[in-house]
């Protein structure tokens, strides 16, 4: 039977979330970027359905929302990609090697959805003749529903097995070093993009539980810069919903 060490943190539990391993490595910031996801897709599909052909300006804010969306899911996967899971693997068993591959391949999976999904905003974006556009939004109303499904697998896959091995295999030092290691180089300009997309909708307490962290002050700030611009924002790209 599994332990639990009085040492390790208690691991953050957001809506959506399927579950999360006991280990010495606080995962917290994973399961806030998953809320996200699991967020946006919810609502890119219900907007997709709801949002009229004509309204090119609401469709335009979709485009670049998913935009949003598609680059931080892009680059939370390359940090997987290239660090984390080459280092469990090193590290781990044949049947870890087995979970890790199926990690990779339902990446490999979401990718072309994912670029589907943004040209079909782009084009509802910029408009065509009445029938096309109909067309168009039918079809992105298929492939917006595809990737919420495989990514809602993915999730539930990761967080039950995959950030299991994390938490047996690496310690936190080696998790900082790999994220520091393979993670995209973020400007300020970026983070206050990505601060208060990632909060949004989180639970108070839980981001007390992260401002509280090391280097949480200066995340404290930023969302309190560009929570309010982006909450106004986010309610006209999904007025529809």
């Amino acid at each position: 039977m599994a332990t639990t060490s009085p040492t390790w943190p208690r691991q953050l539990r957001l809506p959506g979330q399927v579950a999360a391993p006991d280990g010495p490595i606080d995962m917290q910031m994973m399961y806030v970027m998953h809320h996200a996801f699991r967020r946006d897709l919810d609502l890119f599909v219900a907007a997709v359905r709801t949002t009229p052909v004509g309204e090119r300006a609401t469709w335009g804010l979709l485009a670049h929302r998913w935009e949003l969306f598609a680059e931080v899911l892009h680059e939370h996967h390359t940090v997987e990609d290239v660090g984390i899971w080459p280092a469990l693997e090193r590290l781990g068993t044949p049947e870890d090697a087995t979970v890790l591959a199926a990690m990779e391949a339902e990446h490999d999976e979401i990718d072309p959805l994912l670029e589907g999904c943004g040209t079909g905003f782009q084009r509802l974006a910029h408009g065509t003749a009445r029938r096309s556009v109909e067309d168009t939004r039918a079809a992105l109303a298929v492939r917006v529903s595809a990737a919420r499904e495989s990514l809602r697998r993915h999730l539930a896959h990761e967080e039950t097995e995959a950030i299991a091995i994390i938490q047996r295999l690496l310690t936190v030092a080696d998790f900082a070093r790999i994220e520091q290691e393979a993670g995209p180089d973020l400007g300020l300009a970026k983070v206050a993009r990505i601060v208060p997309w990632a909060a949004y909708g989180v639970p108070r307490e839980a981001l007390d539980r992260i401002f509280a962290q090391p280097g949480g002050r200066g995340t404290r700030m930023i969302w309190r810069c560009t929570r309010r611009r982006f909450a106004r924002v986010h309610a006209r790209t999904f007025r529809y919903v």
